[in-house]
C-alpha cells in the first residue's frame, strides 16, 4: 500500500495528553476526537489537517497514558501515517491495533519539513520525498502486520478471518 501526503512536523515526547486532551475522553466519538486532535500542540491542526496527511515527529511520540484514544483521534482526523525515530511501546501497539501505520526512521524524521509532500510505500518501508526524490528506509511491518493494518485494524482484521468478509 502506498500513501502520499502533506508533512505536519511535531518534536520530540508528543505525549497522548497532547495528541488528544484529557478533558475531551468523556467521548469515544471518532469525529469528536477528531476535532480536538493536536490542539494543544498546534490549535490550527484539527481545522486543516486533511485526509491523507502524514505526521512526522521526533523521538517517543505516543507516550504518556495508554489511551486508545490517541491513535484514534490521529486516524479519524485524517492521519493516514506517522513516522517518527521511537514511539511508546503502548501507542504504538494501539496504532496497529486500529489501523494506524507508524513507521519508525529517525533519518526521515530529522529530513522531512512541515508542508513537504511525502510518499510511503507500506509494503518495503521506502519514504520518498516527492519534491527532491530523496529517500529514506524505514524497516516495513511483516506481512501478518501489513494484513491487519491493510483490513483496517484488529477487529476487522479478527471479523474478516471469522466471517470471510469484513
Amino acid at each position: 500500500m502506498k500513501l502520499t501526503g502533506r508533512v505536519w512536523k511535531f518534536g520530540d515526547n508528543i505525549d497522548t495528553d497532547v495528541i488528544i486532551p484529557a478533558r475531551y475522553l468523556n467521548s469515544a466519538d471518532p469525529a469528536n476526537l477528531a476535532a480536538h486532535c493536536l490542539e494543544d500542540a498546534d490549535p490550527d491542526f484539527p481545522s486543516k489537517v486533511q485526509a491523507g496527511d502524514i505526521i512526522v515527529a521526533g523521538k517517543n511520540f505516543g507516550c504518556g497514558s495508554s489511551r486508545e484514544h490517541a491513535p484514534l483521534a490521529l486516524k479519524a482526523a485524517g492521519v493516514a501515517c506517522v513516522i517518527a525515530p521511537t514511539f511508546a511501546r503502548i501507542f504504538y501497539r494501539n496504532a496497529i491495533n486500529i489501523g494506524l501505520p507508524i513507521l519508525e526512521c529517525p533519518e526521515a524524521a530529522r529530513t522531512i519539513q512541515e508542508g513537504d509532500k511525502i510518499s510511503v510505500d507500506l509494503e518495503t518501508g521506502t519514504i520518498t520525498h516527492t519534491a527532491t526524490g530523496s529517500t529514506w528506509q524505514a524497516k516495513p511491518f511483516p506481512s501478518f502486520m501489513q494484513e491487519l493494518i491493510g483490513a483496517g485494524g484488529l477487529i476487522a482484521y479478527t471479523r474478516k478471518k471469522v466471517t470471510g468478509h469484513a
